[in-house]
């Protein structure tokens, strides 16, 4: 572990996917050591007889420091714990983390909503461990493959808590992630938990060969649907503008390393939902996404005609050709109304 004396905080991550195992990789070559768990016994074996995370296929060598534990109680006693799991699985793993330390602080870096409630991780969390007030999100344009080669990329860190947010920032000052802060936490999440529908989106159409003025046209709309949602659900309309929303946006519909820029392009291209999830080897958070956010949006009675058509491509009601008319039929309207 890393010398508390000289004020390093201890440092555990949760989950080591894709993303989880980035964050471990950086923190563990910042602070000297970093605690981590994960369920997967395949995983856990990888990384500590190969520095390799093979089960995940990430190529990148990691950081030494990376302390693979054998039960989630071992993080316990840590200062600040990044929760780097599906949405998911937040609400089985919360209960167990009752007994870390009231100051400790919890990072959400999971994108999604809870299947049964449709709440944001953080939203999870509060219900279930509200004797941990300290709760932080993690989200931005980053990339895992990025962050493990050390290529330089931005981050923001919601929280109601101003000193926690610092302290979440100040853990990455010296490498190349940038943090920055914000005091709007469901915005930062619902930026980061939007932008995977959209994302798919815009794969559809590039799928169909529809150019970069049609991709262009899908994310600057879906960016339009994703503010009244944000704001119907309370969060502030600015965060959207910011890395968690359009700069999370822009990187995960553009770029053929997002796997729900991919799901979208091979939906595109004529491949079934089923075989193209079977060959993916991880999660796009989108597939599921996609019903929660339809869900909130007729509660909200917010229009979301992007998100309404990639639903029923997902549940297989209609092709991508057809959303495409859809989406052009639709009334003409001002821009900003």
């Amino acid at each position: 572990m890393s010398d508390n004396s000289k004020g390093t905080p201890r440092i555990a991550v949760i989950g080591l996917g894709n993303w989880g195992t980035a964050l471990a990789h950086c923190l563990s070559q910042q602070v000297g050591s970093v605690l981590a768990w994960t369920k997967d016994f395949a995983v856990r074996d990888s990384i500590r007889k190969h520095s390799l995370n093979i089960p995940y296929k990430i190529p990148h060598e990691l950081d030494r420091g990376i302390h693979v534990v054998n039960t989630i109680d071992e993080t316990l006693g840590s200062q600040i714990v990044f929760l780097a799991l599906p949405a998911r699985v937040i609400s089985h793993i919360a209960p167990l983390l009752r007994t870390l330390d009231r100051d400790a602080i919890l990072v959400s870096a999971s994108k999604g909503f809870d299947p049964e409630t449709c709440e944001t991780p953080l939203q999870v969390l509060t219900r279930l461990l509200p004797e941990h007030p300290r709760r932080v999100v993690v989200s931005g344009p980053s990339f895992s493959a990025d962050v493990l080669r050390g290529l330089p990329a931005a981050l923001v860190a919601g929280t109601l808590d101003p000193f926690a947010a610092r302290a979440v920032a100040d853990l990455f000052s010296g490498t190349s992630l940038r943090v920055y802060t914000s005091d709007d936490p469901l915005g930062v999440e619902l930026g980061g938990i939007l932008k995977n529908v959209i994302a798919i989106a815009a794969g559809v159409s590039d799928g169909l060969g529809l150019g970069d003025s049609a991709r262009a046209a899908v994310i600057t709309r879906g960016l339009a649907e994703m503010r009244p949602f944000c704001a119907a659900a309370g969060a502030k309309a600015e965060t959207i503008f910011g890395l968690s929303g359009l700069g999370d946006l822009i990187m995960t519909a553009s770029s053929a390393q997002s796997r729900n820029r991919t799901v979208g392009f091979r939906l595109g291209q004529g491949e079934s939902l089923e075989s193209i999830t079977k060959s993916l080897g991880s999660v796009a958070e989108g597939i599921s996404t996609v019903f929660r956010v339809m869900e909130l949006a007729t509660s909200y009675r917010v229009s979301m005609p992007i998100c309404a058509e990639m639903e029923k491509i997902i549940s297989g009601t209609a092709s991508p050709s057809d959303t495409l008319q859809n989406l052009l039929r639709r009334p003409y309207r001002p821009e900003f109304s």
